[in-house]
């Protein structure tokens, strides 16, 4: 289970499948840093924890991809690995511990900006399989 990418005219379509909606969330993070930077040259070295929540599992989606981009772009985290914890009470709660290092444009190999994820496109689907497709507006 992985993701990859769709066809998309402008923006990055992407979808994820996994066998849980922990491990899709997960997918997630990971196809997002890859496709704002050359995953494999992220090194291990740091952990960052972060928690985001939703009134649903789209709302929690898109949060939790512009949490990423955020802690990327803005903060200089990059992420190689995820492990997600999702809870329900009244909302969605997401927590994650995320392993890699601080960014360095010149090591990580930056590919495109992501200006944020959209609600456009998404769909999240819980079969025998959870798949996920959302779109990255580049």
């Amino acid at each position: 289970m992985g993701y990859r990418y769709l066809e998309h005219v402008t923006d990055a379509f992407v979808e994820v499948t996994a066998k849980t909606l922990e491990e899709a969330f997960e997918n997630a993070g990971v196809a997002v840093v890859d496709t704002m930077l050359d995953l494999k040259s992220v090194d291990e070295k740091l952990e960052k924890k972060i928690n985001v929540s939703g009134k649903d599992l789209s709302e929690l989606l898109y949060n939790w991809l512009e949490a990423i981009i955020i802690l990327t772009i803005t903060e200089g985290f990059v992420a190689r690995r995820f492990t997600v914890e999702l809870t329900k009470k009244e909302d969605y709660n997401l927590k994650a511990n995320l392993i890699g290092e601080e960014l360095d444009f010149k090591k990580h190999q930056f590919k495109v900006e992501i200006k944020s994820p959209t609600f456009h496109l998404m769909e999240i689907k819980q079969e025998k399989d959870v798949v996920m497709r959302f779109l990255l507006d580049l």
